[in-house]
């Protein structure tokens, strides 16, 4: 007999046997635990989206104020030849 066949042999000697009770309160425990996993995740993306902005604000400030892009002036002038 091949792997496969003692396989699915397996399988349905498992499907032909009672199945397990289910507790009756299991619906509303998975929509509770389904509504705490939707309401994390939408408080994870507001405060990632919260930190982004944070970010791009302060960038935009230190941008303005510090003004990298111009050249800082000299400190002492060069000698004259």
């Amino acid at each position: 007999m091949k792997r496969q066949d003692q396989k699915e042999d397996q399988v349905r000697q498992m499907l032909d046997m009672p199945h397990p009770q289910v507790p009756a309160d299991l619906a509303e425990r998975a929509a509770e635990q389904g509504g705490r996993m939707l309401r994390r995740r939408r408080a994870l993306h507001a405060l990632g989206l919260f930190v982004l902005c944070a970010a791009v604000v302060a960038f935009t400030v230190w941008v303005v104020i510090a003004e990298p892009w111009h050249v800082p002036p000299t400190e002492t002038t060069p000698p004259l030849d």
